[in-house]
C-alpha cells in the first residue's frame, strides 16, 4: 500500500556517511520540514576527504572545503545545522565508539524521526553496489536508536553527565529497495537540487556525476518517478520503521 507522509515532525536529525549525501538522498522532505517549522540537523559521519580523483590533492583542505560546503547546502535548505564525526572516507567501523557517539547525538538532539541509508540495500541492479561507508553508517545508527539511545543502560557515562535517554518514534530509511512510504517533495524539489550544487568540489571532478544540466534532469527524472508511485508530481521514497517513541 502506497502510504503518502502528510504531516511533517517537529524534528529530524539526518545520519549520513559523505557530505552531499543527505541532499541526495532527502534533501526534498528535510526542507520540507523546516519550511514547515521542524527542527532539522544533519549529522556527516566521514570527512569526504577521499571524494577527489586527484592523486595530488590535498585532502585535508578537501575535507575543509566540504564542511563549508554542508553549511552552504544546509542554509540552501533552511535547516538548523550540522556536525561531522570527521572519520576518514573508507575508515568507518560500526563499533561502540562510533555507536556511542551518534546516541549522544539522538540523546541531545531529541529527534521525532532519523533519516539514513538502508544498510540492507547492497545490490542495485548489475551495475553498482552500495558503497561501504552507507552500509555501516546504517547500522551503526539503527543500533544507536533502538535500543541504545532509549535505555539507561547503553553508554551510562551520558546519563552521568546529566544526559537523559530518547526514545525515536520513527526511522525513514533512504536508498532502499523496499519502500513503503514516499514524501511529496513538488514544492521543495528545487531546493533540493541548488543544495546538491553547493557541493562544488564534487562539480570539478570530471568522474564525477554531478555534471551540470545533466545532474539535474536526471534528479528531477527520479523525484518524477518516485511521485508516480505516491500520486504526487515529485517524491522520496523510503522504507518506514515505526517504532512508537515517547
Amino acid at each position: 500500500m502506497t502510504a503518502v507522509v502528510g504531516e511533517s515532525p517537529a524534528s529530524a536529525l539526518a545520519i549520513y556517511a559523505h557530505p552531499d549525501d543527505p541532499e541526495i538522498s532527502a534533501g526534498g522532505s528535510l526542507a520540507r520540514w523546516a519550511a514547515d517549522g521542524a527542527d532539522v540537523w544533519v549529522l556527516i559521519t566521514t570527512r569526504g576527504d577521499k571524494g577527489i580523483r586527484d592523486p595530488d590533492a590535498d585532502l585535508d583542505a578537501l575535507a575543509r572545503r566540504r564542511v563549508g560546503e554542508t553549511a552552504a547546502a544546509v542554509e540552501r535548505l533552511g535547516l538548523t545545522g550540522h556536525f561531522h564525526l570527521e572519520y576518514g572516507d573508507g575508515e568507518l567501523v560500526d563499533d561502540a565508539a562510533l555507536r556511542a557517539q551518534l546516541v549522544r547525538y539522538v540523546r541531545e538532539l531529541a529527534p521525532e524521526v532519523v533519516l539514513c541509508p538502508d544498510p540492507t540495500a547492497v545490490f542495485f541492479g548489475d551495475t553498482y553496489f552500495n558503497h561501504r561507508d552507507h552500509r555501516v553508517t546504517g547500522w551503526a545508527t539503527l543500533d544507536a536508536v533502538a535500543p541504545a539511545a532509549g535505555n539507561p543502560h547503553y553508554f551510562p557515562e551520558h546519563r552521568m553527565e546529566g544526559l537523559g535517554v530518547h526514545h525515536v518514534d520513527s526511522v525513514l530509511l533512504s536508498g532502499t529497495l523496499e519502500p513503503n512510504c514516499w514524501v511529496d517533495i513538488t514544492e521543495t524539489l528545487e531546493a533540493k537540487i541548488d543544495a546538491l550544487f553547493c557541493h562544488e568540489s564534487q562539480l570539478t571532478d570530471p568522474n564525477s556525476s554531478m555534471d551540470g544540466d545533466w545532474f539535474r534532469d536526471f534528479l528531477r527524472q527520479s523525484a518524477e518517478e518516485a511521485g508516480r508511485a505516491a500520486g504526487v508530481r515529485y517524491a522520496e521514497a523510503f522504507r518506514r520503521i515505526s517504532l512508537g517513541g515517547s
